[in-house]
């Protein structure tokens, strides 16, 4: 570290994991630290978080990489947050006590409630409205879960006793010794509760859900100074002035600031996210239409599609199937082989995601023969991670006009050079690797840095994002067509 230099501090909260990383000017990360927490299933279908360990985890890893960089807090010219969306924390404003776990994204228990809704003939409003599904993923029924559930929720609600909010505005709660209820449009726009045309919480929503608007967090930009941390956590009254959830900030990451612009995510599953501009386009193929960011008075917008099982099809290889030992293998097995000798894997272990959303649809492994050995099997586990994403993008090209140019990717799956190519020969479209893969993280940190000046503009900010490799489409047009026709008539047959 050279003396005078400054740097932006990253807090990345995730759902298994809170990681904090130093970024610098040109932004790279020059400290990283990360902490696991306990993750607690009390039901069948149920997922808690406790909220205060997520607090002391973010805490320890952001004291942590201070103590790495061997620099003092003055030198941290600001925060930002990615957060784990959707994620509910409901606490008292007079002692900051959560009054339960976390209910996490993935958790179901609302699914009667998002039943009873839609059977009264309102999932049209909430999709209309909030650019949502009507589905347990989002924060809205869960806080209404958690009202009819605690003696006396709601009234404490109504009296301004108690506040709601996602994983951002618990940290940022937290870090500014509760002067802070705040919450982005990017978080506000995953409850269920935001109209992302009015750009604020919707009155009728919140009545549907019997959801007093006095728990609410100010809805802010995603950059921004909204405060200080106080100083007796880091050391120093840091500027806290970037806030996104994770997907829209591995978007920023990404540098996708321009209409038509794409990236996804392959992690536990895939996320593709599309650059709609200060468009809200409502899709037909049952995508999500969410908030991207705000920056000052201008909002924009994405088209998301989520894959439920990416890089978990890979450790089902391991820990399901034993076919490899870990998952850095599967590459070179499923190179062994030319093609996936006719084997399809459809991977609906938890249902199917967008754009098929059936949730009652189960996995299924066909073509098989005699001949068929475990790097067929492979390399058909990478397929379906590439052919469920083609289906993401042809239903994104779909609602929104736009022929994709190029294919911007991260997450762990993203070093694996063969599912890269197999996704570029689907696509029939550039696929493009950054040098820096943590987009998460960084896209909180440019969004923060912009605010502070640490950096100058959005430009700025893309001048810095760089290329590691380049996937280009290496098959025919006849080729493409007939594999995803193969894999169409495999997901019907599975879905049937």
């Amino acid at each position: 570290m050279t003396p005078g230099e400054q740097f932006i501090l990253a807090l990345d909260q995730g759902t298994t994991s809170s990681r904090a990383i130093l970024f610098d000017h040109a932004g790279n990360p020059r400290a990283v630290a990360q902490r696991e927490f306990a993750q607690h299933f009390p039901q069948p279908g149920w997922v808690e978080h406790d909220a205060e360990e997520i607090w002391q985890s973010q805490l320890d890893v952001a004291r942590s990489v201070l103590q790495q960089a061997n620099i003092e807090a003055h030198a941290v010219a600001a925060i930002g947050i990615a957060n784990q969306r959707e994620t509910t924390v409901l606490w008292e404003r007079a002692t900051g006590r959560p009054l339960y776990r976390a209910i996490v994204w993935q958790d179901r228990r609302t699914a009667p409630l998002c039943e009873a809704l839609r059977a009264a003939g309102h999932e049209a409003e909430f999709s209309a409205r909030s650019g949502l599904l009507l589905d347990p993923y989002f924060s809205g029924t869960k806080l209404a879960w958690l009202l009819d559930n605690i003696p006396d929720a709601r009234g404490r609600a109504r009296r301004g006793e108690l506040a709601f909010g996602t994983i951002d505005s618990w940290l940022v709660w937290n870090l500014s010794g509760g002067r802070l209820h705040i919450t982005d449009a990017s978080n506000a726009s995953r409850t269920l509760l935001y109209n992302i045309h009015a750009n604020d919480w919707d009155d009728e929503l919140l009545a549907l859900l019997d959801i007093p608007p006095e728990l609410l967090p100010r809805v802010v930009a995603s950059s921004t100074v909204y405060g200080e941390c106080d100083a007796h956590w880091l050391g120093a009254a840091i500027p806290i002035a970037g806030i996104a959830g994770d997907q829209q900030a591995a978007t920023f990451g990404q540098a996708c600031l321009a209409p038509g612009m794409t990236k996804n995510t392959y992690g536990t599953g895939c996320f593709m996210l599309m650059n709609t501009g200060q468009q809200a386009i409502p899709s037909a193929h049952r995508l999500l239409t969410t908030v991207l960011w705000k920056l000052g008075t201008e909002t924009s917008y994405a088209l998301e599609g989520s894959v439920f099982m990416g890089g978990a099809i890979i450790q089902w290889l391991r820990d399901g199937l034993g076919i490899i030992q870990a998952a850095g293998e599967v590459e070179a097995l499923a190179m062994s082989v030319a093609d996936s000798g006719g084997v399809t894997l459809i991977p609906a272990f938890a249902g199917l995601g967008a754009p098929w959303w059936k949730p009652d649809a189960r996995a299924a492994l066909t073509g098989m023969t005699r001949g068929t050995t475990r790097a067929h099997i492979a390399r058909a586990a990478l397929d379906a991670i590439a052919l469920q994403s083609a289906d993401l993008l042809a239903a994104m090209e779909n609602d929104s006009g736009v022929r994709l140019a190029e294919l911007r990717v991260d997450g762990g799956a993203a070093h694996n050079n063969l599912l890269l190519q197999i996704q570029a020969d689907l696509l029939g479209v550039t696929v493009v690797r950054p040098r820096v893969t943590e987009t998460t993280a960084l896209g909180a940190a440019y969004l923060a840095g912009l605010a502070v000046g640490f950096w100058q503009s959005p430009e700025d900010v893309a001048s810095h994002w760089q290329i590691d490799r380049r996937f280009e489409p290496s098959i025919s047009d006849t080729e493409r067509r007939a594999r995803l026709t193969r894999w169409q008539q495999e997901i019907k047959r599975a879905i049937a």
